[in-house]
């Protein structure tokens, strides 16, 4: 069955039907995107430490952040 079919017969279900067709689809895309997020929050962590190594960026201390955080809530 080719994706155009199963399109045209989706939208012949009635709304419930496609809402629930909907969930079904987006949480079986939810394992893949939680491990696809898993490696790009890794890559990104890993890109920020050599940063850190290298001296490419300076870290700033939490108390500061914490600080400017506050100011900006204000």
């Amino acid at each position: 069955m080719d994706l155009q079919k199963i399109e045209n017969e989706a939208l012949h279900l009635s709304r419930a039907e496609r809402a629930k067709l909907i969930q079904t689809l987006v949480l079986s895309l939810e394992d893949s995107l939680d491990d696809e997020l898993k490696a790009d929050w890794l890559m990104e962590a890993k890109r920020r430490g050599e940063e850190l190594d290298n001296g490419t960026v300076e870290a700033i201390p939490a108390h500061q952040v914490m600080e400017k955080a506050r100011t900006l809530l204000k």
